[in-house]
């Protein structure tokens, strides 16, 4: 009997330290929360930034290399990058599928469904090298304008692969750490959402040892797709209270801690 008792409790020794384990799984943490910023807009400088540093949270910021603020703000952009924000490409151009309903706001010059495969992947191939010029860094992710992945039946990212540590989507889903698509990470879009339902996301991604990637546009501003400010500082004071739990790192590092845990190259 005491025989069975020692090993019965082996066992559940054993049993709770892999619980533990899983639970633990991101970098030593539950979770993990990506925050990404899309466009490279004035509000992502004037507002985002320095609420970030003030916390010392890092963040991606999806970059269009053609965009105004990125060219005149590029001394700004380049000190993000040194304070630890990740500068993703969002494209050289962002093409959007115009054929799609709701589109109308796509332009003839900017219209996805009219390129080539080989203009997608060579524009943002350029975006790369601009962004290096900027950054110095040669890894990074990729976030697809609009969400749009094809270019008629093809997956354009399918020749970009060794170009990214991962592609970021727009599908409203957290995942598991196995679970992660690298070619198409889910995210959600936040657009007028309070802090309530952001900060719940959170708590669910803890509950359930998740990534959570968040999408914003204007931050207080700057874009159609907008959160009101107070609400965002409200998510990212209680993201810095959680970050004995939470992972709050960048796409490109949560990208290739995944890769590294898959074992892949």
């Amino acid at each position: 009997m005491k025989f069975n008792a020692i090993v019965l409790l082996s066992l559940l020794l054993l049993t709770v330290t892999a619980i533990h384990a899983q639970k633990k799984v991101w970098n030593g943490k539950s979770a993990t929360v990506v925050l990404t910023y899309d466009d490279a807009i004035n509000a992502h400088l004037d507002n985002v930034i320095p609420a970030l540093d003030s916390l010392n949270l890092n963040a991606t910021f999806y970059i269009i290399g053609s965009s105004p603020v990125t060219n005149n703000r590029m001394k700004e952009w380049r000190a993000a990058a040194g304070h630890g924000h990740e500068l993703g490409n969002h494209s050289l151009c962002h093409p959007c599928d115009g054929s799609l309903p709701g589109r109308s706001f796509v332009t003839p010059d900017t219209d996805l469904s009219k390129y080539t495969v080989s203009r997608a992947v060579k524009e943002i191939k350029l975006n790369n090298t601009l962004l290096s010029a900027i950054d110095g860094k040669t890894s990074r992710t990729f976030a697809y304008p609009c969400g749009d992945r094809r270019i008629g039946n093809t997956y354009f990212y399918n020749e970009l692969t060794n170009d990214f540590s991962g592609a970021r989507g727009v599908t409203g889903a957290m995942n598991s750490i196995d679970s992660v698509k690298l070619d198409n990470i889910n995210s959600y879009s936040i657009n007028g959402q309070n802090s309530d339902y952001m900060i719940s996301l959170v708590d669910n991604a803890i509950k359930t040892n998740s990534l959570l990637v968040f999408l914003f546009h204007g931050v207080g501003g700057g874009h159609s797709l907008n959160v009101d400010l107070h609400e965002h500082s409200k998510l990212l004071h209680y993201l810095s209270k959680r970050e004995k739990e939470v992972w709050i790192t960048t796409m490109d590092d949560a990208s290739r801690f995944v890769r590294k845990y898959k074992g892949m190259k």
